[in-house]
């Protein structure tokens, strides 16, 4: 009788203390450029993610939410380490998030792995993200995924002659092996290969290299922002266009946070994971909802991949009745699925990573603004290259 006495007295006292750190506020590491070149990153992925929360009254699974924000500049791997160590130290966070550029997720997934913590990786976008800690989960895309489509239409749609350029870092080395794979698999020709510097490049050589070849187009990546505006107007500028070399690259070019700042890019075709015009009844609401809670600003991908993000938690933490810790996080993750503003969605049980749809869009202007607009869809792509593994 003393020891069922004593056993229940255990089990009860386990049971209060599973309910109580369930009880106890979620605090979540973001981890992402606030600061810099790529601030637009940050601020994106983190607008996504609090929308989700004030949709949710602060909460996640059940749990009040605390973000705790550190900002690692950009393409700083050390500094990127640094934060997350604190957060996991001295912030004691439940989970890591963010991630805006590869060399971030790279440089903290051994310490996710270390100690445990589950790491929701929001954008940074080299395929092999995943495979840096069997804790991390990705929730925004993978560069191969959404370049392998542009280079199938390509070849179906009269280009058969390409020069390539992307910027030297692993995202662009993962755009550039992926279409001219996939490209030349189809019978298309590689003319021409370059990659330019990751930080402040001037394109001018570049595009007249482009234009002495005479491709029937140049294909793109570089990263978002500011870098896709200068070499579209050096493009417009140096007579590519008029030369008749399109444009294609992967959506990120045409990103709706500079797509306004482009000039001359209508008829630009991408393909990608999300537009602000993509026609479904929960995007709309989403663009609405961003649109009111942050006016003057336009939703892009990284603010859906921070809102997606935060759902995932939010279902993770749903199916373990708050249990936040490593293992039974990543678990739970796997095969979870759900629509977003995107598309139907899926976490890969085996990869942790993302399927989606990805779609074919052109350009176009729609009631006096400039939108990326889908008419084609290539449902529940996964990252090609792990799909080969």
């Amino acid at each position: 009788m003393r020891i069922r006495k004593t056993f229940l007295a255990v089990a009860l006292a386990l049971g209060a203390t599973g309910a109580a750190q369930a009880a106890d506020d979620l605090k979540i590491g973001m981890v992402l450029p606030m600061s810099g070149p790529f601030a637009a990153y940050g601020e994106q992925i983190l607008a996504g993610a609090r929308l989700y929360l004030q949709q949710h009254d602060e909460k996640l699974g059940d749990r009040k939410v605390e973000l705790v924000v550190k900002d690692d500049t950009g393409v700083a791997p050390a500094v990127s380490r640094r934060v997350a160590q604190e957060l996991v130290n001295r912030d004691k966070v439940d989970v890591l998030a963010g991630f805006g550029l590869t060399p971030s997720a790279f440089a903290v997934g051994p310490l996710a792995t270390q100690a445990k913590v589950p790491m929701v990786v929001m954008n940074a976008a080299t395929s092999s993200v995943t495979e840096k800690s069997p804790y991390i989960v990705r929730t925004s895309m993978a560069l191969p995924q959404i370049t392998a489509p542009i280079a199938t239409w390509a070849v179906e749609n009269g280009i058969k002659r390409v020069y390539t350029v992307v910027a030297d870092y692993g995202p662009g080395h993962d755009a550039e092996k992926q279409f001219i794979e996939t490209f030349t698999e189809a019978g298309g020709e590689i003319v021409g290969q370059v990659r330019t510097p990751v930080a402040n490049p001037d394109f001018a050589p570049f595009l007249q290299r482009v234009k002495d070849t005479k491709p029937d187009a140049v294909f793109l990546f570089v990263p978002a922002g500011e870098q896709g505006v200068s070499f579209l107007k050096g493009y417009q500028e140096r007579g590519l266009a008029d030369e008749g070399i399109k444009l294609i690259s992967t959506g990120d070019l045409t990103d709706e946070d500079v797509l306004d700042a482009m000039g001359q890019s209508v008829g630009v075709m991408t393909s990608f994971h999300y537009s602000e015009a993509h026609d479904s009844e929960l995007n709309k609401q989403y663009v609405q909802s961003y649109y009111k809670a942050y006016p003057g600003k336009r939703p892009n991908f990284m603010s859906v991949a921070g809102y997606d993000g935060m759902h995932l938690i939010d279902a993770v933490l749903k199916k373990t009745g708050g249990d936040a810790s490593g293992d039974a996080f990543i678990e739970a993750a796997k095969g979870l699925a759900w629509e977003s503003p995107r598309g139907q969605v899926a976490i890969d049980p085996e990869t942790r990573d993302i399927v989606q749809d990805i779609y074919i869009r052109e350009v176009k202007e729609v009631d006096g603004k400039l939108q990326n607009v889908e008419f084609d869809r290539i449902p529940e792509f996964k990252d090609p290259v792990k799909a080969k593994n």
